[in-house]
Order: structure tokens, then sequence, then C-alpha cells
């Protein structure tokens, strides 16, 4: 498909900051546009990743920062995929550099998450399987995780410690990360003592709700070389495919799968072929990989993209960690930012984040946290309602 330039990243700490998700989104925007050596009266095109919760104005996003930044005359698009909204603004950035229509893009997403856990908007909607799942199964985010990390005990073998090891692991990288709103390392036992969620999984296996904000410089390779940049962080795949019939592993927010009982089962899940799709563009593997950002809701989802993305094989994701493979300085670091365990949820914002952490380990400059030699790294999640997100980039 081609590959666009990442000139610049930038973002707003994580935490719970109290202010509108504007606020954050302006300020990763800028650090974003500094990191690039551009000014805001350079971008010729804005695309937003829409934060729902903040009323009307969120529902505007590309619109929104853009008259927060200053009216310039820039194009604007807004986007919504549920946690895959950064990854949709990413392709969408993309499409335009590519096609013609902007030389240079700010992709932007921020949030200010409510407290405690996600709920629907208020109102009966009897034909919207998210508010289904809350409203006549009970089904809260943290009840789809213990399920999930159930199906991983049940049929891999997994257990309560394996997935505390992976909290473990990601809060030691978290710590080193300045942009984390949890910056302490953690033991297995304190995670085995903290309160029991939705069993088997405790407070400390499950990701918190956050502010916070990201934004991305995107430009055509042509624009970064008369800026300069010779040799620029490259996006070379971004993949938002949908599921396909039948879909028979559980995927937030479908409780209901299809029937396999007159078609052969899928000879790949859902998240499978998210990475599968990002591979085949950018002509790469799991093998080429030097690290990995992935979407852990849970300590025991982190587990299970181990294994769609091709890391390790199915049912292998404990071996994998235990072995110490996705730690700092193993085969495969996996969530070298620290990942949601650190950062919590800003849903517009996180797969935009994502691709900032690979921009910056991809140049070298992520301080303590830095992967050796990183010269190819993936990010991947999901959105409700199957948003496939996957984006490669390359240096």
């Amino acid at each position: 498909m081609g590959e666009v330039a990442v000139l610049g990243a930038g973002m707003h700490p994580w935490g719970k900051w109290g202010r509108n998700f504007v606020e954050y989104g302006v300020a990763a925007a800028r650090a974003a546009l500094t990191d690039a050596g551009l000014d805001w009266r350079d971008i010729g095109s804005v695309v937003g990743a829409d934060t729902v919760r903040g009323g009307y104005p969120g529902y505007v996003a590309g619109a929104t920062f853009a008259k927060a930044l200053g009216w310039q005359g820039a194009r604007v698009t807004s986007v919504y995929a549920a946690c895959a909204s950064g990854a949709q603004a990413v392709a969408a950035a993309r499409a335009q550099i590519l096609s013609g229509l902007a030389d240079v893009v700010l992709v932007v997403g921020a949030d200010a998450a409510p407290k405690g856990f996600f709920r629907p908007a208020g109102g009966d909607r009897a034909d919207d399987p998210d508010w289904l799942r809350f409203r006549v199964l009970g089904a809260t985010n943290p009840a789809y995780f213990g399920l999930y990390a159930r199906r991983r005990m049940a049929v891999h073998g997994d257990t309560p410690d394996d997935f505390a090891q992976v909290k473990v692991k990601n809060a030691a990288m978290g710590a080193l990360n300045p942009n984390a709103r949890y910056r302490k390392r953690v033991t297995a036992e304190e995670v085995a003592a903290s309160a029991v969620v939705a069993d088997p999984l405790r407070l400390l296996d499950i990701c918190a709700t956050s502010d916070g904000g990201a934004a991305l410089v995107l430009s055509s390779l042509g624009f970064a070389r008369r800026h300069g940049r010779a040799h620029p962080v490259r996006i070379r795949a971004v993949s938002t495919v949908t599921p396909r019939y039948p879909n028979t592993v559980l995927d937030l927010p479908d409780i209901a799968t299809d029937s396999a009982v007159a078609v052969d089962p899928p000879g790949e899940t859902f998240r499978v072929s998210i990475a599968r799709a990002a591979y085949e563009e950018a002509g790469v593997g799991p093998e080429d990989l030097s690290l990995a950002e992935v979407y852990d809701l849970s300590t025991a989802l982190e587990l299970q993209w181990y294994e769609d993305l091709g890391l390790c094989g199915e049912g292998e994701g404990v071996k994998l960690l235990r072995d110490g493979a996705t730690a700092l300085g193993g085969r495969i670091p996996v969530n070298a930012s620290g990942g949601l365990a650190s950062f919590g949820e800003a849903v517009p914002a996180q797969a935009i984040a994502q691709v900032c952490e690979l921009a910056w380990q991809l140049r070298g400059e992520a301080g303590d946290r830095q992967v050796a030699g990183a010269r190819v790294g993936i990010s991947a999640n999901q959105g409700l309602f199957g948003h496939g997100s996957a984006v490669i980039a390359v240096r």
C-alpha cells in the first residue's frame, strides 16, 4: 500500500486529571508538532479519534482539536471505532497522504474517562450488543475478562500466578515511562493480595480507566526528505479487518457466537486475522519483530495476544512469558511502554499511544526502557463490534 513517515510523536501523561479531554489532546498535538519540527500552520489535515463521552464536542473530535489549536483551514476528519479509534485515525491519515490529498497530517486522540469501569450510554437499545451484554447479561468488562481468563485456564492450563507475572513484567517497564499513570513495580504476591474483581482476576490483573492524550504527525516520504528526515520511522501497514463467519471464540462485546454445528470452524480467530493482514501488507512476519505493543485489558488477554501475533504457538504464551522472552532484554519485548497495566484506558488515544511508543523505540529514544537494536514493531488491539487494529512500523 505504500509507506508514510512518522515525523512526530507526542503524549499528555496518563492519569486522573479532572480536566476536559481537549486539553490533553492539544498538549499531545503540540508535543508531536515540536517533535516534528513543524508549526501548526504547516499541517494540511487533522484526523481526530472521537471521544463519545465528552458530549456533542466529542463527536466532532477532529474539528474540536483544530479549533483549540487555532482555525487555519486544514482538512478535517473524525473517526470512531471504540478502542480501535486510534488505528482507524492512522489509517485515514495514511490514505490521505498516499492519495495526495495532504502531505502532512496530524492524528490526535484524547479522553477524560469516568471513574470506575466503563458502562454503556443511557437509553434502551435492544439492537446494541454492548447494551445487551451489560443490561441483560450483567456482563461488565471485568466479567468478560474473567471469562476469557477462565477459558485459558481450561484450555491451556494457565494459572492465576501466570497472569500475575504479566502484571509484574508490565509494571517494571511502566516504572521507567514518564508518561505512565502507574510507575511502581509490583510483586506477584501483591497481585494475589489485591481484591478479586472477576474470578480469577484480581484488581491488579485489570487495567484502570484514565485521562490522557496522544498524537502523531505523519507525512509523505517526500515531505520528510524535504524537511531533513532522510531515514524516518515509517508506517508500513495498518490492519483494520473485521471478523469472518463463523466466529466461535467470544470477543467483546458479542457474547453469543456463530454456530459451528453445520459450518466448519474457521482456520483462525478474529485477532489472529488482524495480525495476519498486517504481516501480509508489510511483507514481514513475527520472526522479524523487535517489539510489540498489545492491548492488555487484562493480564490473561496479553498472554492471548502472544499467540494471536504468532510470537509462539497456541497455548505457549505462559512459557514465552516465564522464559523472559517478552521482558525488556528478552527476544521480543511486549509492552515495553508498560501497557494498559501502567497507563489505563484512555480509549481514543491508546492505539495512537502504541504507535508513539513504536516510534520512540525505533528511533532509539525510549530511555531506560529502550529495546536494543529495534527495527520492526507491531501494535495490536481491537475495538467493539469487530474493529481490527494493528500497525506495523519500521526503521
